[in-house]
């Protein structure tokens, strides 16, 4: 498959009577956002806020960020299966507002929600303090499960992400690449003398509020499959989980998994990237077994000779990175792991609720256990009274001077299993 991504750079936000883009600002009529989601008959209202870097605005409990971003040529439209028509996507081109974030937040959905800073010390943890952040603040109708209030607030972003997509669609873009993956046995042909590397990406699909979509399929309802990489970026991943928010992929980091990116450079020259394989993170320890000997047999069956497995979360899925690293190494098939670590707030701890030998090779996005001192901001976007609840936090940790203090657990993207983010350990 071959995907051109046009990129349109945006550099700042601002509220207008016409929703557009010019002279790379992306200015957003409310009210049409605000219709727009208040289709949804189990929103009640919806609110909608701005924030820029540097400013001294923090947003929580966030739940989901998402790029906009609009199907200009080739099949299918953007997140299929969720909310447009299910067809495959990864071909033809895509137009993406480079630098526009959609984020959700409101009442709070499940305890591992996070936090962003657009200022101070908690922006340097989070990559979404150098986004231009179109927010909505979503409360629910009254009486609704949890399960239905996350599947609100998950389509609202998206359909949002949408709509502001949209206005880039009869725009030039400033720069486009081309990514492309040709089918197995071309592929082979064309860099037959370099070594053969896929990745893995470990999705959570751990239910109760822990679950990723592909295609608009819940992840735990599949077996272990081949994607395209393109797929990826197109908008076939998409996150409806509430993980500690450090190490959760937001749907925004799917459509720019850094791995696929960075592997994509490196490919033909290095290397050549074969395939990329989607695999779950279920409770069970049959469904552990047989999503990881199907891992296993998938590597095997392509012929790698190298592979990445990253994972999501922590604690439980450890045991499924743990089970992913032994079977394709037992396969004859380097393996590099991607992960974090909760070491405790002195880093002495155990990292890893599991381990094994074959995991020799391992990259880590830094101690999750890591405490930090965020300062008050003059803005809230959202609410602060579940600062203490989420995950990281703990009871009275805001302070009378308003500054608050929590694991770094508790920030959007601070420990990025992807690398979608700026920590790193040595």
């Amino acid at each position: 498959m071959r995907l051109e991504l046009g990129f349109i750079p945006i550099h700042d936000v601002q509220f207008a009577d016409t929703s557009r883009v010019e002279d790379g600002v992306l200015y957003v009529n409310a009210e049409d956002i605000k219709a727009l989601v208040l289709k949804d008959e189990h929103i009640s209202s919806v609110e909608v806020e701005l924030a820029r870097p540097g400013e001294s605005v923090r947003i929580t409990p966030v739940k989901d960020v998402v790029e906009p971003r609009v199907k200009v040529d080739g099949p299918g439209g953007m997140f299929p299966g969720t909310v447009s028509r299910v067809k495959t996507v990864g071909q033809g081109r895509t137009h993406v507002l480079k630098g526009a974030a959609v984020v959700t937040t409101g009442k709070i959905v499940g305890f591992q929600e996070g936090i962003i800073d657009m200022s101070g010390a908690g922006a340097q943890y989070t990559p979404f303090s150098k986004t231009q952040n179109v927010v909505l603040i979503l409360r629910p109708q009254d009486g609704l499960s949890a399960y239905e209030h996350e599947v609100a607030v998950r389509l609202a972003g998206l359909k949002a992400a949408m709509f502001l997509g949209e206005l880039a669609r009869e725009l030039v873009p400033e720069t486009i690449e081309t990514y492309e993956t040709l089918p197995l046995l071309e592929g082979l042909k064309q860099h037959g003398d370099l070594p053969r590397v896929g990745y893995v990406q470990m999705l959570q699909s751990q239910g109760l509020l822990h679950d990723t979509y592909v295609y608009g399929v819940d992840a735990k309802k599949i077996l272990p499959t081949i994607l395209y990489p393109t797929e990826v970026m197109d908008g076939a991943i998409i996150s409806g989980n509430c993980v500690s928010a450090c190490d959760k992929n937001p749907t925004y980091v799917h459509q720019n998994n850094p791995i696929v990116h960075e592997l994509y450079a490196r490919h033909g020259k290095d290397f050549n990237f074969c395939a990329m394989i989607i695999t779950n993170e279920n409770v069970y320890l049959a469904d552990k077994v047989r999503s990881s000997d199907w891992t296993a047999k998938l590597c095997e069956f392509l012929g790698l000779e190298g592979v990445i497995v990253s994972e999501e979360g922590f604690g439980n899925p450890d045991t499924d990175l743990m089970m992913n690293s032994r079977k394709i190494s037992e396969k004859g098939i380097k393996t590099v792991l991607l992960t974090d670590e909760y070491a405790g707030r002195d880093g002495s701890s155990q990292s890893l609720a599991d381990a094994h030998v074959s995991a020799d090779a391992v990259v880590s996005a830094g101690n999750a256990n890591q405490v930090i001192t965020l300062p008050g901001m003059d803005r809230v976007i959202g609410s602060e009274a579940y600062v203490g609840i989420i995950a990281g936090g703990w009871d009275k940790n805001k302070m009378e001077d308003g500054t608050i203090m929590v694991e770094i657990q508790a920030i959007t993207g601070a420990t990025s299993e992807v690398g979608f983010g700026y920590l790193s350990a040595r």
